[in-house]
């Protein structure tokens, strides 16, 4: 029966339709380039790429002819994947990797007999995931680096305007939107240091080591001819890629694990800004407010709902990625001895899905952070509300400067400041000035005018400290080289569909 599909979807064999259960990363979450990366026909790909690799590499020393060569070179395009037939062998073999393998030497009837010659599963399968984690690392980093654009910015905007600080959720001084902010991009700086370390440092091959690690496979084919080292840097240097020195029949699992943990890092910074923003548009505060559609709507039951739905999505895939990093734990401290196969089921998940979900929050961080809007009356009206009450402590030197107890004083204020508290609650005006100005023993020391330039509206700015001038230090020490060095990065941006 035809299917009809809205969306794009490939289908083998009529399995997959929307009939059946679609991970969300099929469609939903996730840009097409990333889910191309772990896709079935690319893995065969990338497959196909390092048995030609190993082809060339042992035909240089002499175990295959140029014609065997050859014709595993022109099956080896992109073109010959038939994944229908490798799912049909599969299914009677029990084993993706041979079947492939068999497949591709069906269609490669004079060298087929030479391909996979002397390897063992992990020194293809091994070497590829690596490949496709390299390119998704690489998508990332250039999330990262325009996501940091953006707050770049949205800093630069707004580094001097007066905010309110809270702490514990509760008033506190005052600071600025664009020093908030720098928070924000702070950790996508140290994000890209973390991916920056994983491609310089933690992302290589398992070369061509063999069943344990070994070479011994490969010894025997290169008896008298060469070391398996060096068909192991002809190989390795025909993919562009390097290996872990020592392996055993795979790469160690601790790279997933630190690659799963970078990917929760940045889980972790998108979920601090959007929870943040998420709070910020609440009415309460009104004070920021993600980009919101014309015709989005929020509610299915009240139509007047403005929800910040892309931060929430970012706050519901970061938990996701969050517990991922707990299973690559477990697979690399728990792979016995030289191997053990009870990583791959799960490695399937973890490894494509962390990635996908991580693409889609840094695609939608992307969003909501260049299209924040700062609700300036708002920010204005929460300083009035409550910066006078932080302002107290510069009053109160004043006073004791002027000559008054520091312990009187500070009771008098207190009180004065639980009772405006209150005022304040119950949806009034702050009305601290006013009581402070009308009491005869500070009125004796300080004018109203002077009152109000301590603790009024035209000292907030006079109350964030060095915050603007760090704004600006950081932009230029911290963000700058970074957006100089990903320059042909920047606004390489491709949307997820949804």
């Amino acid at each position: 029966m035809k299917r009809r599909s809205i969306y794009p979807l490939v289908v083998y064999s009529g399995m997959f339709g929307y009939d059946t259960y679609l991970s969300v990363f099929t469609w939903r979450y996730g840009s097409k380039e990333m889910r191309q990366i772990f896709s079935e026909v690319a893995t065969r790909v990338t497959w196909r790429r390092i048995w030609l690799a190993l082809a060339e590499a042992e035909a240089e020393k002499g175990l295959l002819t140029k014609e065997e060569l050859e014709d595993i070179r022109a099956c080896a395009d992109a073109s010959k994947v038939d994944v229908e037939r490798a799912h049909k062998v599969e299914r009677e073999i029990r084993h993706d990797l041979m079947a492939e393998i068999r497949v591709f030497a069906e269609q490669a009837k004079r060298g087929g007999g030479k391909i996979h010659l002397g390897a063992t599963s992990a020194d293809i399968e091994d070497n590829a995931d690596v490949l496709k984690i390299r390119a998704a690392l690489d998508i990332v980093l250039t999330r990262l680096v325009n996501c940091l654009d953006s707050a770049s910015k949205k800093i630069r905007e707004y580094y001097d305007l007066p905010c309110l600080g809270w702490t514990h959720l509760q008033p506190a001084e005052p600071t600025t939107v664009g020093y908030r902010l720098a928070q924000y991009a702070q950790d996508l700086i140290t994000d890209i240091r973390c991916v920056e370390f994983l491609l310089e440092e933690v992302v290589k091959g398992k070369g061509l080591k063999g069943s344990v690690g070994t070479s011994s496979s490969f010894k025997e084919l290169l008896s008298n001819v060469c070391e398996p080292m060096e068909l192991e840097a002809s190989f390795l240097s025909k993919l562009r890629l390097d290996a872990y020195f020592v392996s055993t029949q795979t790469y160690p699992r601790k790279l997933d694990f630190l690659v799963l943990s970078t990917l929760a890092s940045i889980a972790q910074s998108a979920h601090k800004f959007a929870f943040d923003v998420r709070l910020m548009q609440s009415p309460a505060f009104g004070e920021w407010s993600e980009p919101i559609g014309e015709r989005q709507v929020g509610s299915s039951a009240m139509p007047f709902k403005r929800n910040p739905v892309s931060s929430e999505r970012i706050c519901s895939l970061a938990r996701f990625v969050a517990v991922l990093p707990p299973v690559a734990f477990i697979n690399a401290s728990s792979t016995l001895l030289e191997r053990t196969l009870d990583d791959s089921a799960n490695r399937r998940i973890i490894i494509p899905e962390g990635f996908l979900a991580v693409d889609e929050i840094l695609i939608l961080y992307d969003r909501v952070m260049s299209g924040l809007q700062i609700n300036e009356k708002a920010v204005e009206r929460n300083l009035r509300r409550f910066a006078p009450f932080s302002a107290t402590e510069r009053l109160l030197m004043r006073l004791v400067k002027a000559g008054e107890s520091r312990q009187e004083m500070h009771e008098l204020i207190r009180a004065y400041s639980f009772k405006a508290w209150r005022a304040v609650l119950e949806g009034e005006e702050n009305p601290l000035i006013d009581l402070l100005a009308s009491d005869a023993r500070i009125a004796a020391k300080l004018t109203r005018s002077e009152i109000e330039s301590i603790l009024g509206s035209s000292s907030f700015r006079e109350q964030v400290g060095d915050a603007p001038k760090r704004c600006l230090e950081f932009l230029s020490r911290e963000v700058k080289p970074i957006l100089e060095k990903y320059a042909d990065r920047v606004g390489r941006r491709v949307g997820a569909e949804f």
